[in-house]
């Protein structure tokens, strides 16, 4: 199945996502599940959130995955919600 995972980060925290980048990429190339990945950006053209495709069994193996990204253990998220999805384009 595929989820979506939409996070939004804490306001000022820039930073946060910054010193966690390299470790957030290796849990993507590690974990195997990822089919498609990328940041939102704000006005300015910096990264405030992040939209992550998963291909995984179930929700709970989504909420599994989000739960141990280093940028969640981090604490770099605002929000985060996790949605079943469906590709039709692309």
């Amino acid at each position: 199945m595929s989820f979506a995972v939409i996070t939004r980060d804490k306001p000022g925290a820039l930073q946060i996502r910054r010193d966690t980048r390299e470790a957030h990429l290796e849990y993507i190339e590690s974990t195997g599940v990822v089919a498609m990945a990328g940041p939102f950006l704000d006005a300015e053209g910096n990264m405030d959130g992040s939209l992550v495709i998963l291909e995984v069994e179930d929700r709970a193996a989504a909420e599994a995955w989000a739960e141990n990204d280093p940028y969640a253990r981090a604490g770099l998220f605002e929000s985060v919600e996790i949605r079943a999805w469906k590709k039709v384009i692309g």
